[in-house]
């Protein structure tokens, strides 16, 4: 009897064990999902890229060079896509599956319908063509700042940190210059330019982003009668992004530069202004019947626009940072097809884009919910009113830089403007006097509909003095420097670390090879 018993007991551990260990499997299983399905959207990336240059000069290193790109892709998608999303998200209006696939669907169609005329020898700003001797050389060049760019942007985003993925590029192909040709080669002129946008961009959307809440928070939030005011100004507002993004579009798309283009944009965005006006006017009224005089009420006026503006962002970032992942792609295949690198003009291959705006989507699918999070939950606390404010400064802020020719990053101006909203909110917060007024002027209200005397004193409660006073302050920021601290550091370290990264790799890569 006792080794009857014996052997059950010995049966149901060895039952748990394996029951772990099955357990442990899954889980396992489950984290290697995500980079199997990365892997296997690269294989398809080389055999598409092998079966469409089979037979061209240098086909080897075209599908190699096919394989970076989409790996570079992939990145971006993980990374810089949040921005768009991201505030959307965190201000509830959109669940984060339906999130990513909006975005990977604007991603996609903003790169094939509209990066065609974005996509170029990035080279050409940086490194001019005429100094570079052959073909062999600018295919060099242009693996190593793929390789490197594509390893910074994934660093970055393990560690949480959303980057630029252009000024990763730019950084990449600097380094690769600087050790192909020497510092005498490189245009500083272009390179202070684009540091200049980079250190200004952040800025300019944070201050744009408060500009917009305050005048949300003014004219609407703490106003008596919420959706009157609501029906006269988010028409407005609705009308400003519509205009801000179709300028932007069209500029974005147009095949020549000048007076010609901006004249162009600034008729299609006056015209998109007047015609959003007019339907947004009617929807806001209709919408607005039976809500209530509440916050919650300015909420769902916002919510859709909040969710139109994330899909036109998606769009407008898909046309403009797909050149990021192919146009050093496009410039490898030019080289070694044409074998004619003294040009700014490339044909851009089907295939090329293909892969591009394929791996956008996939990185996103994949690898975006970590920083979408990051974004719009975890630095600020975010509504769909604050959400849009970040929204429509990011448009208006890349479409005034794009007519001033300063070359910024979506990036940056984005989480500038979560920043801005931020820091606003805490200002606002301790040093509004018309906050303050609303709130005493509700408070009799509510005293009133009780039946309370509004002219008797009412007991306040006791502060436990003014050191504990500070440190609740302090406590309740509503910005999260930790975060800060992070994205900031990454944000200076990107060209730098891109450039030491991708000299190494063209030097690593010329003893070797």
């Amino acid at each position: 009897m006792a080794d009857r018993k014996s052997r059950k007991t010995t049966l149901d551990k060895d039952l748990e064990k394996f029951s772990d260990v099955e357990e442990a499997s899954i889980f396992v299983a489950r984290s290697l999902v995500a980079p199997g399905i990365a892997l296997l959207f690269l294989a398809l990336a080389v055999v598409y890229a092998a079966l469409t240059v089979s037979g061209a000069p240098g086909a080897v290193v075209i599908v190699a060079a096919a394989a970076i790109g989409g790996y570079m892709a992939l990145n971006i998608g993980a990374n810089d896509v949040a921005n768009n999303v991201g505030p959307a998200v965190g201000a509830k209006a959109i669940t984060m599956g339906s999130a990513l696939i909006m975005a990977a669907i604007f991603e996609s169609a903003g790169a094939l319908i509209a990066g065609w005329n974005v996509v170029a020898t990035i080279s050409a700003g940086i490194i001019p063509p005429a100094l570079i001797d052959e073909p062999a050389l600018l295919v060099h060049m242009m693996m190593a700042a793929l390789i490197s760019a594509s390893l910074w942007v994934h660093f970055s985003t393990w560690i949480g940190a959303p980057v630029s993925t252009t000024h990763s590029l730019v950084g990449a192909v600097l380094g690769a210059g600087l050790a192909a040709a020497g510092i005498g080669a490189v245009d500083w002129l272009t390179i202070g330019t684009i540091a200049f946008g980079w250190a200004a961009s952040p800025l300019i959307g944070g201050a744009m982003a408060a500009l917009f809440l305050a005048f949300i928070e003014s004219s609407i939030v703490y106003q008596d009668d919420k959706i009157a005011a609501a029906r006269r100004n988010v028409p407005l507002l609705i009308a400003l992004m519509a205009g801000s993004f179709a300028a932007y579009l069209t500029l974005l798309g147009m095949n020549f530069a000048g007076d010609g283009a901006s004249l162009v944009s600034v008729a299609v965005g006056a015209a998109t202004f007047v015609l959003a006006w007019i339907v947004a006017h009617r929807l806001v009224k209709m919408q607005s019947i039976g809500l209530e005089n509440r916050n919650q009420s300015l909420k769902v006026l916002f919510r859709i626009p909040l969710v139109a503006a994330a899909a036109l962002l998606s769009f407008a970032h898909g046309a403009n940072d797909v050149s990021n992942a192919v146009g050093p792609l496009a410039a490898i295949v030019h080289a070694l097809v044409e074998r004619n690198i003294q040009t700014d003009t490339l044909n851009i291959p089907v295939w090329v884009m293909v892969i591009g705006a394929m791996g956008i989507s996939v990185g996103l699918l994949l690898y975006g919910p970590r920083l979408i999070r990051m974004v719009g939950e975890q630095i600020t606390r975010l509504n769909p009113m604050r959400a849009f404010s970040v929204a429509l400064a990011t448009a208006f802020t890349v479409l005034v830089a794009s007519w001033l020719g300063l070359p910024v990053s979506t990036t940056h101006i984005a989480v500038g403007g979560v920043f801005g909203v931020g820091f606003f909110r805490e200002w606002y917060t301790a040093n509004s006097q018309q906050r303050r007024n609303y709130i005493e002027r509700k408070r009799l209200r509510e005293n009133a509909v009780d039946g309370e005397d509004e002219d008797a004193p009412k007991p306040r409660k006791q502060k436990s003095g003014k050191a504990n006073s500070q440190q609740e302050v302090i406590r309740r920021r509503l910005v999260r420097r930790a975060h800060v601290r992070t994205i900031v550091a990454a944000w200076f370290a990107t060209v730098p670390a891109a450039a030491l990264f991708s000299a190494l790799v063209f030097w690593a890569s010329s003893v070797l090879l």
